[in-house]
């Protein structure tokens, strides 16, 4: 799965930059390359949380194969619009909508699916390979993509990609993982499964923290992903060979960025990590924006690829270690829906502002004002980004005898004293947990992980943990979300 996601993703990167190039070139309005490359990003915010909870219930590797199947069809028809002269942009956002669809609905599942392909012990290093060939695929595509455009045009970017997907079926043809656990006859109510893990990522203050600021980022300083090729081409001047550097650049910074997390979070903790990244991509972006030379913009980009993918890997370890395995996919969509969002409205609201003050100008006000928030929220509120520390690190509190259950305000992820441990996880070591009864009789839980690609920094901090002594490899009980719906009365997953 690994080998063929990343021959995948090389190709989808080699359209991505073909098509930004297509539109910049056709409508010469950087508002136009913003607004198409948000479609891709759009439906994540619609259909996200409906795949999250279908990926939990369904066959997820035939899921995969017919979303893929669906791909590989909106790639060809992209190729025999452009070999035949009759692609438009009109034609390009429809396909580039439809594509986000199918990315929307299948991410959740390609996440959920990794720890059924490896081992406990193993799940934390294949996250990070997951993530580092997401870059690396990032590096290598656009570097493609400016050959194969100057040498073949556009049509055999396209067609590259189509055949690119192929290598995702043969794998899955290939990989065997176990059928989806048999669920109680009856109706079954996708939107109360999606409440479900939007109410349990509200209730952890951690998890609930790393969104916000997530979507804070995504919205004011990832817009510069989709407006690189009208940054190449209407500020520098330097068509799809420029485009292609540019975006080569920030995948070489991101690509350092996975391989500097593990040493780096064992140095610093991983919640610094975290804070000292979001304070630094607000001014990682004022660099890039205010670049006065391509080679300086190259540079600069590189830096904020290393940065931004810092934030994003450290917002979703947040998520996943203080998560419960069986709401991993529905927070999967739950980040998705945070990245996409940000990411689609950020991308329209730059990209017009850029074509009236100019993308410099733009670039760097909103990386200001990202700083501004993050350092006002560790000056005034502390606690909050105290809040998305790993709860296993902190001591956990005492349970005065008698204490009835629930009466004794237990932190939603920290162990209550004397609970049963047992040695499985989600992670290779699952935290202790006490989730604390709500007087509505719901369970308190925590939301699940992203999986793949961000998740970065998670195994050296728990190497961190065991040399300080911590005693981290056992587990205490999964705790489960009521689904009446589904199971009937009092029934816990």
């Amino acid at each position: 799965m690994w080998t063929g996601s990343f021959v995948s993703n090389i190709g989808t990167w080699m359209e991505t930059v073909a098509i930004g190039v297509y539109v910049t070139q056709t409508t010469g309005q950087a508002a136009w390359t913003g607004t198409v490359a948000a479609l891709t990003y759009v439906p994540t915010v619609l259909l996200g949380p409906f795949g999250g909870a279908l990926a939990d219930r369904f066959d997820r590797r035939r899921f995969l194969v017919a979303v893929t199947m669906f791909q590989v069809a909106l790639a060809g028809t992209l190729t025999l619009l452009t070999a035949g002269g009759r692609l438009s942009v009109p034609a390009v956002a429809a396909i580039v909508l439809l594509a986000g669809c199918a990315f929307a609905v299948a991410m959740p599942a390609v996440q959920a699916m990794t720890p059924d392909l490896v081992g406990a012990d193993d799940l934390l290093g294949a996250m990070s390979l997951g993530a580092a060939q997401f870059n690396l695929g990032r590096v290598v595509g656009p570097a493609l993509a400016g050959l194969v455009i100057a040498a073949g045009g556009l049509a055999w970017a396209f067609g590259l990609n189509t055949v690119s997907f192929g290598a995702v079926l043969v794998a899955l043809a290939m990989i065997r993982i176990p059928p989806p656990a048999q669920r109680a006859p009856g109706r079954v109510r996708v939107l109360r499964t999606i409440a479900h893990g939007v109410v349990a990522a509200r209730r952890d203050p951690g998890i609930r923290t790393a969104l916000l600021l997530l979507l804070a980022t995504t919205f004011l300083v990832s817009p510069f992903i989709g407006l690189v090729p009208a940054v190449a081409i209407k500020v520098f001047d330097r068509g799809a060979t420029g485009t292609a550097a540019l975006v080569t650049a920030q995948g070489v910074g991101a690509v350092c960025s996975a391989l500097a997390a593990g040493p780096l979070a064992g140095m610093l903790g991983r919640r610094r990590l975290l804070v000292a990244a979001l304070l630094l991509v607000g001014p990682a972006a004022v660099a890039y924006g205010l670049a006065p030379t391509f080679p300086l913009a190259v540079a600069g980009i590189a830096l904020l690829g290393f940065v931004y993918l810092a934030v994003l890997s450290g917002t979703g370890t947040v998520c996943q270690v203080r998560a419960p395995r069986e709401l991993r996919a529905r927070m999967a969509s739950l980040f998705m829906l945070a990245v996409g969002g940000g990411h689609a409205t950020g991308l329209v609201v730059q990209g017009w502002l850029g074509d009236r003050v100019g993308l410099p100008a733009v670039t760097a006000v909103t990386g200001l004002l990202l700083l501004g928030i993050v350092a006002a929220v560790r000056l005034l509120r502390p606690d909050l980004l105290a809040a998305m520390d790993d709860p296993a690190a902190a001591p956990a509190p005492a349970v005065p005898a008698g204490d009835p259950a629930g009466s004794f305000d237990v932190h939603a992820l920290q162990p209550e004293d004397g609970q049963a441990q047992r040695g499985e996880g989600d992670h290779g070591r699952e935290h202790g947990r006490a989730d604390r009864p709500e007087p509505d009789g719901e369970v308190d839980t925590a939301a699940g992980q992203d999986g793949g690609e961000h998740a970065l920094g998670v195994a050296a901090d728990g190497e961190r943990r065991r040399r300080r002594g911590h005693a981290d490899h056992g587990a205490l009980p999964e705790q489960g979300v009521h689904e009446p719906d589904e199971y009937g009365a009092g029934h816990q997953q």
